[in-house]
């Protein structure tokens, strides 16, 4: 049982590292434009796609990235899941949401 487990954690520790890039990417966005007073959703969308390519995030991809206009602001949001098969025919299905306002 203790095998199992680790093998488990081995296989989802990458996923997790992942959503810490994607989560520091919409932070970082989040704190270039929160003073700026022009900020648009194709600016706001400009800024993620550069901190993906750079981060290497290739899950999600920027398109999955819902930006709307609020009234107090801008909302990036993003709902996303990874599978790890582990053996056979059972997988891992973990899902991740993340969400930041600029004001």
């Amino acid at each position: 049982p203790v095998a199992l487990v680790v093998y488990i954690v081995i296989r989802a520790v990458p996923l997790y590292l992942n959503y810490t890039k994607v989560a520091q990417a919409f932070e970082q966005t989040q704190t270039e434009y929160a003073a700026s007073e022009s900020v648009s959703g194709a600016l706001l969308k400009a800024s993620l796609e550069r901190r993906f390519d750079t981060g290497y995030i290739e899950n999600p991809k920027v398109q999955d990235v819902s930006i709307r206009k609020t009234g107090e602001g801008w909302v990036m949001e993003v709902e996303y899941e990874d599978v790890v098969p582990l053996f056979y025919n059972i997988s891992l299905l973990l899902q991740f949401e993340k969400s930041v306002s600029v004001p």
